[in-house]
């Protein structure tokens, strides 16, 4: 199994003024970064096969990286046209995405609990979605929309007439088969050869479940705690409400 992190966009919407940016999976929470936490809740999941894509500000990650010299190798990879969107670094990285065994696609921006992780990687080979019910409606929180358990929606923006018994928050961590990820990558590849690199990658894993060519389960995470890091508030809420609950974490630098 392969975790390959999304690593690469610009965080515009943390509002910091532009000789502040930086990357946002090196935003520390409890003197940890959310990278460092990435790989060290990966390597107790078992997963030591890490594919970082990066974009904005390589360097620094990388200086991170080597900071936490974590005990596996970590292949990165750059998409130098960060600014246009996440389906251009999912592009980016589809030889990873593609390379075998099934592969996990990870947003970067995550602070999260253990057992999220643990219901992606749980079992033999799958394509899975997490699903969070308890979310806050609005126009923010990607949905995923299921009747009588199948994907019918994957996105902000529900059509007045989806029809659907069960709705939540997309986690934003999805869990491929070999064959699925394939399929996800020729998606992938048609958006960007059309001039829709520019998309979030989440429309192109709506146009998968939609096309129904894969079977997808669906774990519900209700109840662990987790957020996307997107906004200014999100990292008062992440310190706040999410890092209290999560369990503690020893550094894994050396």
């Amino acid at each position: 199994m392969r975790a390959i992190i999304l690593a690469a966009g610009l965080g515009l919407r943390l509002q910091q003024p532009p000789e502040a940016q930086f990357p946002k999976c090196l935003l520390q929470f409890d003197g940890m970064s959310l990278l460092e936490r990435h790989l060290h809740m990966l390597e107790t999941a078992g997963v030591t096969d890490v594919v970082l894509a990066l974009g904005f500000q390589p360097e620094s990650v990388q200086g991170e990286l080597k900071r936490i010299n974590w005990p596996h190798a970590v292949e990165t990879v750059l998409n130098t046209r960060f600014d246009l969107g996440s389906v251009l670094t999912v592009h980016t990285v589809a030889e990873a995405l593609t390379r075998g065994g099934d592969a996990l696609l990870m947003d970067a921006d995550v602070l999260y609990d253990e057992r999220i992780l643990h219901a992606l990687v749980a079992g033999e080979t799958v394509n899975r979605l997490l699903i969070d019910r308890d979310f806050e409606a609005g126009d923010e929180p990607v949905k995923l929309c299921l009747k009588d358990g199948v994907p019918v929606e994957l996105r902000k923006q529900l059509a007045v007439n989806l029809e659907y018994d069960t709705i939540g928050e997309s986690v934003g961590f999805f869990r491929f088969r070999e064959e699925t990820a394939r399929r996800f990558a020729q998606i992938v590849a048609g958006y960007v050869d059309s001039g829709r690199a520019n998309l979030p990658h989440e429309e192109a894993v709506r146009d998968l479940l939609l096309e129904r060519s894969q079977v997808f389960d669906t774990a519900d995470v209700t109840g662990a705690p987790w957020i996307e890091i997107d906004f200014p508030n999100d990292v008062a809420r992440a310190n706040v409400e999410i890092l209290p609950q999560l369990q503690p974490l020893v550094s894994t630098s050396r």
